[in-house]
């Protein structure tokens, strides 16, 4: 058996979280994978020290559109197979996941989309997630177990955001948003963070721009779920408020295989 650490982080901008101490912070917590959303950049983009980070492998997930969205994970391990995108073109464009198999688990990175901006926006979020629900199902039908990571951009119920009542109307705390990740559970998945914590107060997003970290009145849209038979394997689930860099803090579990 061995045990890894697997870490997600919205860095909401690779490039202006390496000016902020991420190699430090990187070198320091030493995760065996770390997942990346919000890298804003393409790989050819980056200093050379992001690239030559010894002891781990690195793959890139770019949007058409620079300096949009797009998606990184460094392994120690290297996987069997990774691909981006689920085949279909609208939702790949844009660079938002990851799909990397490591034999004994196959791990989504996805950076989901955000409904805010517009309905289109909103009933694109949704068909994303639909999607991917079809590709993480398809593969556990083959009897693999699946780990998923990333910023969800939806808190999933009252407890995952401080202002639930002023919220209720906005995107990523509307009922239907919300109602997807009980379909997600219903459909033999599980969010590791409530396996371990049932405590109210555990966030991994604030707004900038009411010093809303400050006052911790945050949102938890980022997220490890997990499909129920891998259920044994998890051992712990975390978030890490005090790491600075982002509006987004990292997350993370402990897996044993």
């Amino acid at each position: 058996m061995s045990r890894i650490k697997i870490i997600s982080w919205n860095v909401n901008g690779i490039r202006a979280v390496h000016k902020k101490g991420f190699l430090d912070w990187f070198n320091e917590e030493g995760p065996d994978i770390l997942c990346i959303q919000e890298t804003k950049a393409r790989r050819e983009q980056l200093p050379e020290e992001m690239l030559e980070i010894d002891g781990y492998h690195n793959y890139f997930a770019s949007a058409e559109k620079k300096g949009y969205s797009g998606v990184a994970i460094y392994s120690k391990k290297e996987p069997i197979d990774i691909k981006c995108g689920f085949g279909i073109e609208k939702f790949d464009s844009e660079g938002r996941t990851q799909i990397a198999d490591y034999g004994d688990f196959v791990l989504y990175n996805i950076y989901f989309p955000n409904g805010k901006a517009s309905a289109e926006r909103l009933a694109y979020k949704m068909e994303f997630y639909d999607a991917f629900l079809n590709h993480a199902n398809t593969l556990r039908s083959k009897g693999k177990k699946i780990i998923v990571c990333g910023d969800v951009n939806t808190a999933h119920k009252e407890i995952d955001l401080a202002r639930p009542k002023e919220n209720e109307n906005i995107s990523g705390f509307l009922p239907e948003e919300r109602a997807w990740i009980d379909k997600l559970l219903e459909n033999g998945y599980f969010d590791t963070f409530r396996m371990f914590n049932t405590e109210p107060e555990n966030y991994s997003w604030w707004s900038m721009r009411t010093k809303a970290r400050e006052r911790n009145v945050g949102w938890r849209i980022d997220y490890f779920f997990a499909s129920d038979n891998a259920k044994d394997d998890i051992k712990d689930a975390f978030i890490l408020p005090d790491v600075m860099g982002s509006d987004h803090c990292p997350i993370g579990i402990d897996l044993e295989i």
